[in-house]
């Protein structure tokens, strides 16, 4: 079953086209990854399919329902973690999922109850009461993640999940998207640019580039296009785009990447 669809969806600001005519399909428990040089449009889509930013043409619906003209209904079934920390390091970890309960208006009764179920989920139950500011980066992320699902949304959106984490916490996030498509059942979709990351991690992906979609499938499929032995996902960006993911990263990127590598420890 189809449970996020674009057609021919487009962002213009002013003369300029980030995202041109994209036509997207993600099946309901897929994991689908978005790939893209900077500037490619990738943050464009994410804010569309996540009503912060209108569509100038086209149009996109999520379980049914259409960015444009049901924006309310399409945020209570999906789930969001951007790029920037968005755990406030002055409260616990369960306070933090506690003003996240009552925003999403779980019942009260069942508040204490969810969050102790997703707090374990997340493997942080011995770190609840503590302060987030004395969290590891990985452990922050997956406060995130728990704020993000902890009322069940049928689709996750992760932008660039494990930016500024070390290699020990990256796994440990793949670990766990994994885990919340294996037990709840959850559709993810998220941008990244570990190539590594979106081949272990992703059924689909897909390559944009200058606002266009110019190729999608699974990464087996798209590796086997190059008749290349031992073809990576890196030889398939390449071969679509003309450039390494990481060879055009620019300094305001680079600053970003690194602010946030602080933020997360």
């Amino acid at each position: 079953m189809i449970i996020l669809e674009t057609q021919k969806l487009t962002r213009r600001f002013d003369k300029f086209t980030a995202v041109d005519a994209l036509n997207i399909s993600v099946a309901s428990g897929e994991v689908f990854g978005l790939l893209g040089l900077n500037g490619a449009g990738k943050s464009t889509v994410i804010k569309i399919l996540t009503t912060l930013l209108p569509p100038s043409a086209g149009r996109a619906t999520l379980a049914g329902y259409d960015v444009t003209h049901q924006p309310d209904a399409v945020r209570r079934v999906i789930g969001y973690v951007p790029q920037a920390l968005c755990a406030d390091g002055s409260l616990s970890g369960y306070e933090n999922l506690l003003i996240f309960a009552k925003l999403y208006d779980i019942p009260s009764k069942q508040r204490k109850q969810r969050i102790h179920d997703m707090m374990e989920f997340m493997g942080l139950q011995e770190a609840a009461h503590r302060l987030v500011r004395n969290y590891s980066g990985g452990m922050i992320r997956k406060l995130e993640i728990a704020q993000s699902i902890l009322h069940h949304p049928q689709i996750l959106f992760l932008d660039e999940p494990t930016v500024g984490l070390d290699p020990i916490a990256r796994s440990q996030v793949w670990r766990l998207v994994q885990q919340l498509r294996a037990d709840y059942g959850t559709t993810i979709f998220l941008t990244t640019h570990f190539l590594e990351e979106a081949d272990s991690l992703c059924s689909r992906v897909a390559i944009m580039n200058q606002g266009r979609m110019i190729a999608t499938g699974t990464p087996t499929n798209l590796k086997a296009v190059l008749s290349k032995p031992n073809a990576t996902l890196d030889d398939v960006f390449i071969h679509y785009t003309g450039h390494e993911l990481a060879s055009r990263v620019s300094y305001h990127d680079t600053v970003k990447t690194r602010r946030n590598a602080q933020r997360l420890g």
